[in-house]
C-alpha cells in the first residue's frame, strides 16, 4: 500500500488551489473543475470539491471541520517562509517555534480553515531524518 494523496474537500476548488500554488510555488493540474493537484515531488495535495461527497456516501465529509489534522510543508528557512507568506496568509497561529523533535515550525490555516505546518529540520538528528529529500 501507498500513500498517494492528501485530499482536501472545499466549496472553492479554484480559490483553495490558488492559495496553495502561492503557498508551496508549485503550479497546480486542475484535472476537472471539480478536482486538481498540486504535486510534489515528495506529495500531491488534491482539492476537491464538496459537490463530489455524495459520490463517496452521504454524510462521510464534513468541510471545514478539520481540528485534528495538519499539512507539514518542509522548507529551507521557516522564518524567511513566515516573510513570503505575510501577503498570502491573513493571520499565523504561532511565532517560529523550535519543537522538541528538532523543527523549528510555523502554523497557519488555510482558506477553508485547515491547520499547514511549514518546518525546517534544525538539529542534527532532524536534519538526517529528511536527507533524502
Amino acid at each position: 500500500m501507498q500513500l498517494i494523496a492528501t485530499r482536501i474537500f472545499t466549496d472553492d476548488v479554484d480559490g483553495l488551489l490558488a492559495f496553495y500554488e502561492k503557498v508551496t510555488g508549485v503550479t497546480a493540474n486542475r484535472v476537472h473543475p471539480l478536482f486538481g493537484e498540486i504535486a510534489t515531488p515528495t506529495g500531491t495535495l488534491a482539492i476537491a470539491s464538496t459537490a463530489t461527497i455524495p459520490l463517496l456516501g452521504e454524510g462521510l465529509l464534513e468541510p471545514k471541520a478539520n481540528r485534528s489534522v495538519a499539512l507539514d510543508l518542509l522548507v529551507d528557512d521557516v522564518d524567511a517562509a513566515q516573510e513570503s507568506l505575510r501577503e498570502i496568509v491573513g493571520e499565523f497561529a504561532n511565532e517560529p517555534t523550535t519543537m522538541p523533535w528538532g523543527n523549528r515550525s510555523l502554523l497557519f490555516r488555510d482558506p477553508d480553515g485547515n491547520l499547514v505546518n511549514v518546518f525546517t529540520p534544525v538539529t542534527d538528528a532532524a536534519k538526517a531524518r529528511f536527507a533524502a529529500e
